[in-house]
């Protein structure tokens, strides 16, 4: 039975992650209607046609292999430039793919302005903004549905529990006559205690907190506290520099600052303000998993072929994601409010890394398009400031080697990580 809800519900996240791909296309594909360029396909998925129809110009429809999907905008490439210019291996393979394009290209888009070349620099970006833009959106709103709605669990400055010493063996979770007092209970600190002061800072938040801690490595510590509705000043202590999970990325230890508690957990609902100050939490921590995403995924790979275990902080492809969700909604730890509020902050979170992921500036990421364009309005607004002939359009048909070679790495990278989450996946309970 368990089964049957993990794989139930795994496609069911699955169809909503490819409802957000379709709705990131829409984001494409309305402001370039908008503003004039023809549209002739939209569709969901790759490969073999399964159904379209046409309405207008466009042609909708849904493909054979549901992972992705895609928008056509005629006149990505603007024509081959004039003047003779040294022939060689790129400019060929940039020609040929600008004629392929070409061939659906009528005088009668040239001369109405349908193209997308001919559109202006702040429309070319609004285009290729929506669909990450969609994204976000999407992510906003979930995540102020499952914040104002039900609440999302955050640690508070109350604390639930004081470490008595520092165990310094790992094989024992147990303090020992021969083990050192923690700085916490060093200082005094009790469950129950708020903590309102950190060296003179008045503390608001438990990440504050937590923040001051780290960055206090070995120093002094005053710390100052209420207790049964009276303000105490605690014995004065110096916090130690212990190996600690990292903030922007848990999967690595950093050394921090450490003082021996563990803080009181409520749920707390909040609105669009709480939400966008998680959503730039996730935002960071996401830019360095991207920075890390060719050298983790290679990890997973190693592991996979060695038969290590894969670790919660692992990347993890569409399957991967669809088959945690699974495995929340399965879970007999979780209540169901719990399960629901989850499986929609991780559809959130999944639209989220897609925004961020497409704003990467390498074709044919949706962000390599927005340098393109602001690349060519920056050459032209310079030429037209120094008094020079306008430089024409940006060749975006030269970044075709590019586009492959990101658009290569990318399969790959999916179909590895596709594989490891079949043949090894991430376990979360």
């Amino acid at each position: 039975m368990e089964t049957l809800t993990v794989i139930a519900f795994g496609i069911a996240f699955f169809t909503l992650i490819m409802v957000s791909v379709a709705l990131h296309e829409i984001g494409h594909m309305v402001p370039a209607k908008l503003f004039g360029v023809r549209v002739p396909r939209y569709f969901v998925g790759f490969g073999p046609t399964l159904w379209s129809t046409r309405r207008g110009d466009t042609e909708y429809g849904i493909k054979g292999f549901p992972l992705g999907g895609f928008v056509q905008l005629l006149g990505m490439y603007p024509p081959r430039p004039d003047g003779r210019r040294r022939r060689t291996r790129l400019a060929d393979f940039a020609d040929a793919a600008r004629d392929a394009e070409w061939e659906d290209i009528t005088p009668d888009d040239v001369a109405n302005q349908r193209l997308f070349y001919q559109k202006k620099t702040w429309q070319k970006l609004i285009v290729m903004a929506g669909g990450p833009m969609m994204n976000l959106l999407i992510a906003f709103f979930l995540l102020l549905g499952v914040t104002a709605g039900y609440g999302v669990v955050r640690p508070q400055t109350t604390i639930a529990y004081v470490q008595q010493c520092i165990i310094t063996d790992a094989s024992r979770t147990e303090c020992s006559a021969s083990d050192p007092k923690s700085p916490a209970a060093q200082a005094g600190l009790q469950v129950g205690d708020r903590i309102v002061s950190f060296n003179g800072t008045p503390i608001s938040s438990y990440s504050q907190l937590s923040g001051l801690i780290r960055a206090n490595l070995g120093g002094e510590a005053r710390i100052t506290v209420e207790r049964n509705g009276q303000t105490v000043n605690l014995t004065p202590v110096h916090t130690v520099v212990s190996s600690v999970p990292g903030t922007l990325d848990p999967g690595t230890r950093v050394q921090a600052g450490w003082l021996g508690v563990s803080p009181d957990r409520a749920l707390v609902r909040g609105g669009p303000i709480d939400v966008l100050s998680d959503m730039w939490t996730m935002t960071a921590q996401s830019a360095v998993a991207l920075v890390q995403f060719p050298a983790r995924v290679w990890n997973v790979v190693a592991d996979m072929v060695t038969g290590q275990p894969r670790s919660p902080y692992d990347p993890i492809s569409i399957v991967g994601a669809s088959t945690v969700a699974g495995q929340v909604v399965a879970s007999g730890e979780v209540s169901w409010p719990d399960k629901i509020a989850t499986f929609v902050s991780l559809l959130a979170s999944v639209n989220l890394f897609l925004a961020l992921f497409n704003f990467i500036p390498l074709p044919p990421l949706d962000g390599g398009h927005i340098a393109g364009a602001l690349y060519e309005g920056a050459k032209r607004r310079l030429a037209k400031l120094f008094g020079r002939r306008d430089p024409g359009f940006f060749d975006t048909a030269r970044l075709l080697p590019v586009a492959y070679a990101v658009g290569g790495l990318l399969l790959l990278s999916g179909v590895a990580l596709i594989l490891a989450d079949i043949i090894s996946p991430v376990q979360i309970f």
